[in-house]
């Protein structure tokens, strides 16, 4: 029960891992260079990008840092936001659109901007 829409670019399936009820929209760009784990009711909206690999401009020779991406159960990724190398999307938590999400986002927070800051706590309602 993943739907995954049109014109998504997914560089490395099998570095992919995506849990049940999750959509995925149009032109959403996964380049999981590593490890990207994406769970169950989760909304990847349309031209978000997740993006695990990164270059070290420290160094001359420019090697480049693979790190993981997982977004929890729940979270939502916003329209034409970007959500970085090593970002931890907990449960629930959302990226607003055109936000870039950096480390690691409470459960439940909306984030927001560039980089991503806590902006709200979302109150979820059971139904």
């Amino acid at each position: 029960k993943v739907l995954i829409k049109p014109n998504v670019n997914i560089k490395y399936p099998w570095f992919l891992e995506i849990g049940s009820n999750t959509w995925i929209g149009e032109q959403v760009w996964i380049d999981n260079l590593g490890a990207v784990t994406i769970g169950s009711n989760v909304c990847i909206s349309q031209g978000a990008m997740l993006m695990s690999g990164n270059h070290n401009y420290k160094k001359s020779s420019f090697d480049l840092i693979v790190e993981p991406i997982v977004i929890e159960d729940g979270a939502w990724v916003g329209g034409q936001s970007l959500v970085c190398p090593g970002v931890v999307m907990k449960v629930e938590s959302i990226l607003t659109a055109g936000s870039v999400a950096v480390g690691e986002l409470n459960a439940q927070g909306i984030y927001k901007g560039n980089p991503a800051i806590l902006v709200k706590t979302r109150e979820v309602i059971q139904q």
